[in-house]
């Protein structure tokens, strides 16, 4: 019980850290509406030389739109969420402090990660998808039951997302600069997570390997989830297998590194 209340209270130093910036989330909210705006008009005429493509219809694929844009800052698709002050962390050597809390170090940045998260959701989040169901036809559920399992696919999808940044942040521990690494994860995520295309548009075995692929855990699946062309089961069953595969890693590599740190003394 102790240790809940810890977590809880860490996650929502998270969410109060996030609040305080407040300029910085109006101008998120703007961007993600302005690039929202963007992405339906590019979608829309695509939708129109291509109808149905990926199985999309035009509402399909301006939903899926105004999803990405809601999920984007939520699920730290590109990185920006607790693993950058882990990495630095990690390089200045106050890892070691992190080290010595009664506290799991992977259970600490989650709570740290899920205050993050919560507050992009409802501060970033909301305001683009009204915005995009209040000027543009959009494909959404009629029966609640849908929104619910939406909203476990989005928390699933964002375990999926820490545990994927967790293995990243580690990485600084055999890595001098980190910079390469940050990277591929903002080419992988913006990429293979479906927030350029869905990943339903692209054929053949290529198509197969990207959605066999943890990203799509992120934002194709919980779209699919909303707009009923996956079952909750099935995308539940892929989202947790990831994540307990992407979390045990992450246990893995953190165990190895301690040693690391014991051996070099920091």
């Amino acid at each position: 019980m102790g240790s809940a209340r810890l977590y809880a209270a860490v996650a929502a130093g998270g969410f109060r850290r996030y609040a305080t910036y407040r300029a910085a989330t109006a101008a998120g909210v703007f961007t993600n509406t302005v690039f929202g705006l963007i992405l339906v008009y590019t979608y829309l005429a695509l939708w129109d030389e291509r109808p149905h493509l990926g199985g999309y219809d035009q509402a399909q694929a301006v939903t899926y739109v105004w999803l990405g844009q809601a999920l984007y800052s939520t699920l730290a698709v590109q990185g920006g969420g607790f693993e950058n002050d882990l990495m630095a962390r990690i390089r200045t050597g106050e890892v070691a402090v992190d080290l010595y809390r009664p506290a799991d170090l992977q259970l600490w940045w989650l709570a740290t990660d899920l205050g993050r998260a919560l507050f992009q959701l409802a501060g970033r989040g909301v305001v683009p998808f009204a915005f995009g169901m209040l000027f543009f036809p959009m494909a959404l559920p009629d029966h609640w039951l849908t929104w619910v399992a939406f909203l476990v696919a989005v928390a699933l999808g964002w375990i999926v997302s820490f545990a994927v940044r967790y293995l990243v942040a580690l990485s600084a521990f055999w890595l001098l600069d980190g910079t390469g690494v940050t990277q591929t994860l903002v080419i992988t995520g913006m990429f293979c997570s479906g927030m350029m295309l869905p990943l339903n548009v692209f054929p053949g075995a290529f198509g197969e390997v990207v959605r066999a692929l943890p990203w799509s855990a992120m934002l194709q699946m919980p779209a699919d989830v909303l707009m009923g062309e996956a079952a909750p089961l099935g995308t539940y069953v892929f989202q947790v297998t990831w994540a307990v595969a992407l979390l045990t890693a992450g246990r893995l590599l953190q165990s190895a590194a301690t040693r690391r740190v014991v051996v070099q003394g920091g």
